[in-house]
């Protein structure tokens, strides 16, 4: 069933892409700005390792390759994916018509036919930031690859079960955004800076842990125990999500609104 879903998947990312490039200059200024906005980020990270050679077993080619997965998740799932970012409202405001009208897999298709064009500056800085880690074996780039696979399925399934609790909770935009930068936040620092406590929230409540330090730490070395948690983070955060979706669905009120999603 996926594989038949590709072309048509392949299809909704080039219109995407197209229709962002028609204004070229407003296209390349949002991709700058964004890569801009990561790297002033990170110059505190420059800073703290220039007093503070590492932290917990961290240095800074370790932070490089953080927030390279990181960045890189977010932006490859915001860009393929875009209407995660806007799911909620989708439901909330009966705008779910379009897509149960057409025969297309309802979840897939409402989420790929919106890309967020900044997205393509945070991917681009994730590359810029694992290559300046300077991991240039195969093997270390074909698991920085993999870690940022899986940190895009947590990221976007994370996303998606917020983002489906409309189905219940009517306008949930405050939620979704709380639930955004709490991922996004903790997925930017290192895993040994958190107690017990926090560890377990990062591995359950919200998967920050997958989305930064745990597949960083994988392409650091390889480990089939974090091959395995990472594997298992990505299927377990999206069968959640389709899950989740599917179950509010049967709830979903149309809203008279089948008409073009942009």
């Amino acid at each position: 069933m996926i594989r038949r879903q590709i072309p048509f998947l392949l299809a909704l990312w080039k219109a995407n892409l197209q229709a962002a490039m028609e204004y070229r200059g407003a296209f390349l200024a949002q991709v700058l700005g964004m890569m801009l906005n990561n790297a002033v980020y990170f110059v505190f990270w420059i800073l703290f390792f220039d007093r503070f050679k590492q932290v917990n077993g961290w240095n800074l080619n370790d932070m490089l390759l953080l927030f390279g997965i990181a960045a890189g998740s977010f932006g490859l799932g915001v860009f393929l994916f875009g209407n995660l970012m806007f799911l909620g409202d989708i439901i909330a405001k009966g705008r779910l018509d379009y897509y149960l009208s057409l025969p297309r897999p309802v979840l897939l298709h409402a989420l790929a036919s919106r890309s967020i064009t900044s997205g393509l500056g945070d991917f681009t800085y994730g590359m810029i930031s694992f290559m300046l880690a300077g991991q240039f074996g195969a093997d270390t780039m074909a698991r920085f690859f993999l870690g940022l696979i899986s940190a895009t399925a947590v990221f976007v399934g994370f996303m998606v079960l917020v983002q489906s609790l409309a189905f219940w909770l009517g306008n949930s935009s405050a939620l979704a955004q709380l639930a955004l930068n709490a991922i996004v936040t903790f997925a930017l620092y290192p895993i040994s800076l958190f107690d017990n406590t926090a560890k377990f929230l990062l591995f359950t409540l919200v998967p920050a842990a997958f989305m930064g330090a745990i597949p960083a730490g994988f392409v650091r070395s390889f480990s089939w125990s974090a091959l395995a948690q990472l594997t298992l983070a990505a299927i377990v955060f999206l069968g959640l999500a389709v899950w989740t979706f599917r179950r509010g669905l049967r709830r979903y009120e149309s809203g008279s609104a089948i008409q073009i999603e942009t």
